[in-house]
């Protein structure tokens, strides 16, 4: 290896670290279409959101309680929800979201506008100062990509808290 220490051995140690591009294979959880409008869930209120989740996100076995859970739910013009996926698992009380994967699905499924949903394994649904700056980044994402941002719930247990009627969408 050109530039590197002449060490014994040295040249088997970057090797066995160097960076090797495995193949990626990119997989969108739970996202289904329902064949019928009317089959679809009207999501056009905070505690709708939350009732999807119980319904919807808890059952599924990625879901662990104990751990942070962010979901995007795909919405068609009528606000109802044509699916869903997990964008991010965290731990116990952090969740790295980024715009790009909040976004990748609902571009490839051309939807009208989201809602993001997150539960606190604490319980309690009061909005972190994380949550505030991530759900401004993706408002503001959103409307860059024309993708509307219309909430984000926190679920905790048993109540919910939605962002936009905090006052955090002004």
């Amino acid at each position: 290896m050109k530039g590197t220490p002449h060490l014994p051995g040295f040249e088997s140690l970057v090797e066995a670290f160097a960076f090797k591009p495995q193949p990626c294979e990119y997989k969108v959880v739970a996202l289904r279409e329902c064949p019928t409008p009317q089959e679809l869930t009207l999501c056009d209120e905070p505690s709708k959101c939350a009732e999807y989740w119980r319904r919807h996100i808890e059952p599924y076995p990625y879901f662990n309680s104990e751990c942070e859970c962010f979901v995007a739910l795909i919405l068609n013009t009528r606000r109802r929800v044509k699916g869903h996926y997990l964008v991010s698992i965290g731990i116990q009380d952090t969740i790295l979201v980024h715009p790009r994967e909040v976004f990748r699905v609902a571009l490839m499924t051309a939807a009208n506008a989201i809602v993001l949903l997150h539960n606190h394994p604490s319980g309690d649904p009061t909005p972190s100062e994380a949550d505030v700056r991530v759900t401004r980044d993706l408002i503001r994402a959103g409307h860059l990509l024309k993708i509307e941002v219309l909430d984000h719930v926190i679920v905790g247990k048993p109540d919910h808290k939605s962002l936009r009627e905090l006052g955090y969408f002004a």
